[in-house]
């Protein structure tokens, strides 16, 4: 049994990661802003809880000393502006902080445990709006927050022993609070891929952008 760590797991793509993780044995924690939202949801999947807010380096500090050692982290949490890029520097701020400074952070602080052990693996959920290859769209600063999510992939790959995996995917249009009820995804074919991923063989690939469990252009 391995222990997950799961930012914005009480609902969305993030529940459905979590969910999927417990179901396959793992003991399975939830990043929440929203502690007593996060108490109320994770029962309901075996899951644990633990307060984090992703634009305080304190609180993540705080949430990486509660959480002590853990073998997979998912950075999932996310955040959606509207309006054009240059219009909001504090949309700007707020999604660097939850979408790149807050996963940089939890990488910071957990995977020095997963060096140790000789295992570990992180996913960073990101977006095709985050792609190059799609011209990093999407509303305000979102796309830019994933394309650096994207690259902070691939430096932290090069960085960490090939024991401790690190890969970024892409949900696809996903039915949930950020995706809307018109998306063509469930929130468990969203998740599927960062199961994936969360569980990947000794030979399996890092440092790589998946859709589907497919390699997807940067």
């Amino acid at each position: 049994m391995k222990r997950a760590f799961v930012t914005g797991g009480n609902r969305g793509i993030g529940l459905a990661i979590a969910k999927g993780l417990a179901d396959q044995g793992h003991e399975v924690l939830i990043g929440v802003r929203d502690l007593a939202a996060g108490e109320a949801a994770a029962p309901k999947m075996g899951a644990t809880a633990v307060e984090l807010n992703l634009t305080d380096p304190a609180s993540i500090a705080r949430a990486a000393d509660q959480l002590g050692g853990v073998d997979i982290l998912i950075n999932n949490a996310g955040v959606l502006g509207s309006g054009r890029l240059l219009d909001d520097p504090q949309d700007f701020a707020d999604s660097m902080a939850v979408m790149v400074h807050g996963p940089y952070l939890l990488m910071h602080h957990l995977t020095p445990h997963m060096v140790a052990q000789g295992y570990g693996r992180v996913v960073n959920v990101s977006s095709g709006w985050g792609a190059f290859s799609d011209g990093v769209a999407g509303p305000a600063s979102y796309g830019v927050a994933k394309a650096a999510l994207n690259g902070l992939t691939v430096a932290a790959a090069r960085t960490l022993p090939r024991s401790v995996k690190v890969n970024a995917m892409c949900p696809g249009w996903v039915r949930t609070r950020m995706g809307g009820m018109g998306a063509t995804r469930s929130p468990a074919k969203g998740a599927d891929t960062a199961i994936w991923l969360a569980m990947l063989p000794d030979t399996g690939p890092t440092g790589g952008f998946f859709r589907d469990r497919n390699p997807i252009d940067w």
